[in-house]
């Protein structure tokens, strides 16, 4: 087959900063993904979580070209029909009840740590200030969301970076209680560590999160960049552990494969933006709000969500099976269909190799860190898509076990 671009064509112009696998993949459906020759991929990576409801889903190709042929863009000088709408079902749906449009969960992090500061210096003053997140947390790569996550790896070489930032241990409460004080303005809290290792945080360490940043005048920020949009069997995450916050981050599923972010919070909250304190040029797009819209309502519907447990179900027992020949997994955890496979000691440091072993296998699947396989696919992925996927990575986890 003749191509006028190759994989070689990225090294050639491409900014180096990314490390894509060798193949190019030209058309989706469902769940699965053709390349350039015409090889059918099995997808369970889901774009890292991007693709809530596969490639190509009807409904979304509708939407967006109904919107296509009517607006794309008018900036927020204007509002529009589409980022209303989107916005209106948003605040139905959650504890929300005022929604900031932009294009990215780096930018809907952006947004909701600019905020948490402006309300901190309204109502208590410029020295309320600080931001406290957990060690190994990733919220984006601006300069400040990527100073904010816990992760030092990230910021070598940016400095410098900016302060009146600190981190606690994950589902440590004695530590989170060492480092929030008076001068804290706000917490943020990934309810799963996606980047990290797909790592859910505990009831308890989520409840006692709220219960101090009420002690000391501080917001709580949930990320849900990864672990909303139906990825948990709820619509957001918080709504499963019972804990809300004052903020909350959105990005990823909610646009189901087209690029918008989110920012939820509260009107007393919201009233610190005033007219100026903020913006984002494309952030509201008909376009992306139109398709969001039409993601929300599917996701939201209970048979999507109810959905969602099941092929958890089904993939953990078939993981759990392969694990039981093979033995490369110390353990499988996370929730609803974001999996991660921890790696034994054995196997420590390898994730990119399993991942190279699964591209051969015709399997697309992700990592968290250097020792845990991660799978985000469809929230309505089919049963037979599903143990085809098993199939591959059985196939890829053998080879691996065989060349140890």
């Amino acid at each position: 087959m003749s191509n006028t671009v190759s994989r070689a064509d990225f090294d050639q112009v491409m900014v180096p900063n990314y490390g894509p696998a060798g193949f190019i993949p030209v058309k989706g459906l469902g769940s699965r993904v053709w390349d350039q020759d015409g090889r059918e991929f099995v997808d369970l990576a889901g774009g890292i979580a991007v693709n809530s409801l596969g490639h190509c889903h009807p409904e979304l190709v509708a939407a967006l070209t109904e919107q296509a042929n009517k607006l794309w863009h008018v900036s927020n000088v204007f509002t529009n029909e589409p980022a209303l709408k989107l916005a209106s079902l948003l605040v139905e749906k959650t504890f929300a009840e005022r929604v900031f449009f932009c294009n990215s969960g780096g930018e809907a992090n952006e947004a909701a740590f600019k905020l948490a500061r402006k309300y901190a210096h309204d109502h208590f003053g410029a020295d309320k200030n600080q931001i406290l997140s957990c060690v190994n947390s990733f919220h984006g790569r601006t300069l400040f969301t990527v100073s904010v996550g816990g992760q030092p790896k990230y910021t070598e070489g940016f400095g410098p970076v900016p302060g009146g930032i600190a981190h606690f241990e994950f589902n440590n409460i004695e530590s989170l209680k060492a480092a929030i004080s008076d001068k804290t303005c706000a917490v943020v809290i990934e309810p799963i560590q996606g980047e990290s290792g797909v790592l859910p945080a505990d009831p308890a360490f989520l409840k006692a999160a709220r219960e101090l940043c009420d002690q000391h005048n501080a917001l709580l920020i949930f990320d849900e960049v990864q672990s909303g949009m139906g990825r948990t069997g709820a619509l957001y995450a918080y709504q499963q552990y019972g804990v809300t916050p004052d903020i909350l981050s959105s990005a990823k599923g909610i646009g189901g494969g087209f690029p918008i972010g989110a920012m939820l919070t509260t009107e007393k909250v919201a009233k610190s933006f005033v007219i100026g304190t903020h913006g984002s040029t494309y952030g509201g797009n008909p376009l992306a709000c139109a398709v969001a819209h039409k993601v929300v309502s599917i996701v939201s519907s209970p048979e999507v969500l109810a959905g969602v447990e099941a092929r958890h179900q089904r993939l953990v027992a078939g993981l759990e099976a392969i694990n039981a020949k093979h033995k490369v997994f110390k353990l499988v955890r996370g929730k609803g269909l974001l999996i991660g496979c921890v790696l034994t000691d054995e196997y420590n440091g390898r994730a990119r190799e399993f991942l190279k072993a699964a591209e051969k296998q015709q399997l697309m699947i992700l990592v968290a860190g250097l020792s845990v396989l991660r799978l985000a696919p469809s929230l309505v992925i089919s049963d037979a898509d599903i143990d085809e996927g098993l199939k591959r990575l059985e196939a890829a986890v053998a080879e691996m076990a065989a060349a140890k």
